[in-house]
């Protein structure tokens, strides 16, 4: 005799899992014929199913974690992701233009270095800059 259908019901209707339910041998037949949650409520109180235990080990206190250095998580400050943003955003420029050799090597170290100590607000102001260099060498 498949039960596994009413087993399923009856953890679904108890809110247990399937594996806390036990059915009583000599009413099984009762088991059987039940087919609404209304009657596993009713088969669980006359003692038909039974609900097991939890298993494992019950915890007395929550144990206490070490909160080492690896733990620490602090909130970045607004300043620096706008920092990081910039920073990423000109380099990435910056790189392209190497790249299309539209600078020279040196004038890229240059301009990197300009970066680092936030000199430019913008994409808009490093171009501005560029531009400026290229007139001035004309």
């Amino acid at each position: 005799m498949n039960l596994r259908k009413k087993k399923a019901l009856a953890a679904r209707t108890l809110g247990v899992g399937k594996g806390r339910i036990k059915f009583a041998e000599g009413r099984l037949e009762e088991i059987k014929e039940a087919i609404t949650s209304q009657d596993m409520i009713s088969l669980a109180k006359k003692g038909a199913i039974e609900i097991r235990a939890i298993k494992g080990r019950m915890k007395k206190e929550k144990r206490r974690t070490k909160r080492g250095f690896g733990k620490t998580k602090k909130k970045v400050k607004k300043e620096k992701q706008d920092y990081v943003r910039r920073t990423r955003k000109l380099r990435a420029y910056l790189n392209n233009l190497k790249m299309k050799g539209e600078i020279s090597i040196a004038e890229y170290k240059n301009l990197r270095n300009e970066i680092k100590s936030s000199k430019f607000k913008s994409k808009e102001h490093l171009k501005e800059q560029i531009n400026e260099a290229k007139r001035m060498e004309k």
